[in-house]
């Protein structure tokens, strides 16, 4: 059994029982169940429709998500997240590099990186090269006033957590970020580079090893490990190519408001909807959000 969901973005409702019912109609599927009236629907299907990316296209047209998936397992007991344009709305590297004057060469980077254009590693450790000498005490300003959440992010980990679930936030950014992300967020466990400094500036360099794809990875195997589940028992979320072979692995792999080359290898992808999408693929509707 499958189950097909139709979501956009909560802020911005624009879900209508007409489409819902259309495309139920015309696939064949179960009655539907309405997550969040407005925002968010879901239908049972007997398999995945061969047309699925056909009607995908049209409904990102009108401002809409649509995933199909596996019924079976759908809520998972582990969430493992990125951090940068995925829990927060920012890259953080790039806003440290504004600060220290080179945040147009370093944006650009960091955009090819993402897409996998660019070895990760490299391009990090370029990256960071050029923030030499910025004073330490810039991060914590850059946390304050240049820092926000992704919307949905305090639901989709109380949510989770109120049922149980295991939360990592792992992240090829810096610590000094991740730290303060997941504790705000309430986060079991945050995982990311270091950035090294001397006498309150930073150095220009990171500490090795280099947390990026294969990391990710090796933290959700380890983790799934260690709480005796599998990866399949995991919804993992990202956006850039450092990402994919998390996204990959893991039972429900979410490509959110992702670089191309990473949402063209996922089978759910949310380009309009908030981190609660998250929510309303486990098949959680909006009375069963954690405050």
């Amino acid at each position: 059994m499958f189950v097909a969901t139709i979501l956009t973005d909560p802020a911005r409702p624009r879900l209508d029982r007409v489409t819902v019912e259309s495309l139920r109609n015309a696939w064949g599927g179960g009655h539907a169940r309405w997550l969040d009236p407005g925002v968010a629907a879901e239908f049972d299907l007997a398999e995945t429709p061969a047309n699925l990316w056909s009607v995908w296209a049209d409904l990102q047209a009108m401002g809409l998500d649509l995933a199909v998936q596996r019924a079976e397992g759908r809520k998972k007991h582990l969430l493992i997240a990125d951090m940068d344009s995925t829990m927060i709305r920012q890259e953080c590297i790039d806003e440290l590099a504004d600060e220290a004057g080179v945040g147009p060469h370093v944006a650009g980077i960091t955009a090819r990186a993402m897409n996998g254009e660019l070895d990760f590693e490299a391009a990090l450790k370029e990256r960071v090269a050029l923030l030499r000498g910025l004073p330490t005490a810039t991060i914590q300003r850059v946390l304050k006033d240049r820092i926000t959440l992704m919307p949905g992010g305090p639901e989709l980990l109380a949510t989770m957590k109120a049922n149980g679930a295991y939360t990592l936030l792992v992240s090829g950014g810096f610590t000094a970020f991740t730290d303060a992300i997941a504790g705000k967020l309430g986060f079991d466990e945050s995982r990311a580079n270091t950035l090294l400094a001397h006498e309150s500036k930073l150095t220009g360099e990171v500490a090795l090893p280099i947390l990026g794809k294969a990391a990710k990875l090796q933290a959700l195997e380890e983790v799934t490990a260690r709480l005796g589940i599998t990866p399949e028992d995991a919804i993992a979320v990202g956006d850039g190519a450092n990402d994919l072979a998390m996204l990959k692995r893991a039972g429900a792999g979410v490509a959110l408001h992702a670089k191309p080359v990473v949402a063209a290898e996922c089978q759910l992808r949310v380009n309009h909807g908030d981190l609660t999408a998250l929510l309303y693929l486990q098949g959680y509707s909006r009375d069963e959000f954690a405050a």
